[in-house]
């Protein structure tokens, strides 16, 4: 079983490119799992048709876990994989964490659970999903969302970012969350995905980023009309139009993902070589807006 994991800044489409991942990966005849580790929930809609499919915590509060505790709820019977796993595009396995109760709990501890939960049931022993998509929000200061990468259960992380300064500061961050756990048995970094977002599309930045790092640029997406028009939709690119150069583009990076054996530990940035990033994206940015106006 091969485990995937996709970090980034909030709103930088990692959902938006591991359901096409998801689809382009079952669209070839494998069993694919996407868990959605995001308490908003909405990781698989792409590939669910915007079913609102119900999360982990949210059955486990139903079925009584605060009573309960996971265990008894667990060897009661009185849950199973089938309450908190749904089908989807291609016979793609969806399912979502969630969140705690509004003011109540942490957002992370409850990946944490949901993912024990899903052990505990044996959903992967009994589904042998040949590859499993962790869809993470990019907060790694949180144990819970930092999990994933910090115990392992990913073969290799793949950052999402933009030439947005904030999405390559949370991508440095997330390299010293991968840096910290690497030697403790915690997951290597596969590469850097540019999601081109925004009124910037600096591909040499996000470029050199990589390689300061110490890592590749496995993938670059465009800022296609497509994808916004399969999302309105409910749609993955795949499901949506399969016809398309963006939708080969998604098979294409499925496949490099899928075969890629270059992993490294990376060596996050200094804050005083990330000021200079910003400062070159802002030059960047004045420059644009002047030609624009």
């Amino acid at each position: 079983m091969r485990q995937i994991a996709f970090y980034g800044k909030g709103g930088i489409g990692k959902s938006t490119i591991g359901s096409n991942i998801a689809a382009a990966l079952a669209e070839s005849g494998l069993s694919v799992m996407m868990i959605g580790c995001d308490p908003k929930a909405d990781c698989t809609r792409n590939l669910t048709g915007e079913v609102q499919i119900p999360t982990i915590l949210d059955v486990s509060r139903d079925k009584g876990i605060e009573r309960l505790g996971l265990e008894e709820l667990v060897e009661g019977k009185k849950i199973e994989f089938a309450d908190v796993i749904h089908r989807g595009y291609r016979g793609v396995y969806c399912a979502e964490c969630g969140g705690p109760r509004p003011g109540f709990g942490c957002a992370g501890r409850g990946v944490i659970v949901a993912i024990d939960l899903l052990k505990r049931l044996k959903a992967f022993e009994e589904l042998k999903p040949d590859v499993v998509i962790y869809d993470v929000l990019g907060d790694v200061v949180c144990g819970g969302f930092a999990m994933p990468l910090r115990r392992g259960l990913a073969d290799e992380v793949y950052i999402v970012t933009s030439a947005d300064y904030l999405a390559l500061y949370a991508a440095n961050n997330i390299c010293k969350g991968i840096s910290a756990f690497a030697n403790k048995g915690g997951s290597p970094l596969g590469g850097i995905i540019y999601n081109v977002r925004g009124m910037l599309d600096e591909a040499d930045v996000v470029y050199d980023f990589a390689e300061k790092i110490g890592s590749q640029v496995i993938g670059h997406i465009p800022n296609a009309h497509e994808i916004a028009e399969a999302e309105i939709d409910g749609n993955t690119v795949i499901a949506y139009d399969g016809n398309t150069e963006i939708a080969n583009l998604f098979r294409d990076l499925a496949v490099k993902i899928y075969n890629n054996s270059q992993t490294s530990v990376p060596t996050p940035l200094s804050p005083e070589k990330m000021i200079k990033i910003g400062q070159e994206i802002r030059r960047r940015t004045k420059e644009k807006y002047k030609k624009e106006v």
